[in-house]
């Protein structure tokens, strides 16, 4: 499931005044799936004559539906994509890389069109157990006369299940070292300098900055081989019980936000 930068000076000279040690970050976090805000931006897909394209993926995906493996370039996560057409509502994709399976997902339409019930199994970014969601988009717009019904526009509108190593992350501040581990395996410590570190666990993120906003809020800065790929605001509540995360996957041109509590 997502990071950035802004600061004038650096953390190491606010640090001992500003007490970093009591970081309002410390601790493990559990994003809330009641307050989830998915991007606006809607998915594009289209399956007719036999192919299956993914227009908005990045980059896009042209594969026949025929229950293949079929090859697939420039993506961190597989390298071979297979698009099973179980009935005239359904399909089915299966996703490896090196041959072995990361990921498997079921979209089906509902009779009325409208609607696009979603469930996958993800470990392509894992090290440990998959992470299982379920959830949901509605229709945008309808695909051209004759295509499958998974065709068209579609925006997520919830996600009503996700496996709490999905949901799950833990920072923790020590002097001026900003860390951050998760069930999946990923962990980064990177100073609040705004200077890039390696990103471990993710074979699309390869390294990572944080910079310090104020007492509440820092931002985080995901990269690919020196190209930024996402950015993450995170902001604690003066109460100290619950982070908001706005943020942005400039990869995808999306962006949305959602809500951690303190555990």
């Amino acid at each position: 499931m997502s990071k950035s930068a802004l600061l004038a000076l650096p953390a190491c000279m606010l640090l001992p005044a500003l007490s970093w040690a009591q970081s309002t970050f410390d601790g493990t976090w559990k994003a809330d799936l009641n307050n989830i805000q998915p991007s606006t931006k809607p998915d594009r897909y289209l399956l007719q004559d036999g192919l299956y394209h993914c227009e908005t993926c990045a980059p896009p995906v042209e594969v026949k539906a025929d229950g293949q493996d079929h090859p697939v370039s420039g993506h961190p996560y597989y390298d071979t994509a297979s698009i099973k057409i179980l009935d005239d509502r359904t399909i089915e994709e299966t996703d490896k890389k090196g041959g072995k399976t990361v990921t498997t997902s079921t979209s089906k339409v509902s009779a009325d069109g409208n609607t696009l019930a979603f469930k996958l199994t993800d470990s392509s970014a894992s090290s440990g157990a998959p992470v299982i969601v379920q959830g949901e988009a509605r229709r945008i717009a309808t695909g051209p006369a004759g295509s499958h019904a998974i065709s068209g526009s579609w925006r997520t509108t919830q996600y009503a299940n996700m496996s709490d190593n999905g949901l799950l992350v833990t920072y923790a501040l020590n002097g001026s070292t900003f860390k951050m581990t998760n069930p999946l395996g990923q962990s980064y410590a990177a100073l609040l300098d705004g200077t890039d570190s390696p990103y471990s666990g993710d074979p699309g993120t390869t390294s990572v900055s944080v910079k310090r906003i104020n007492d509440q809020s820092i931002e985080e800065t995901d990269k690919r081989d020196g190209k930024v790929i996402g950015v993450a605001r995170m902001t604690v509540a003066a109460d100290g019980k619950t982070m908001t995360v706005a943020w942005q996957d400039l990869l995808h041109g999306t962006s949305g936000s959602f809500m951690n509590v303190k555990q």
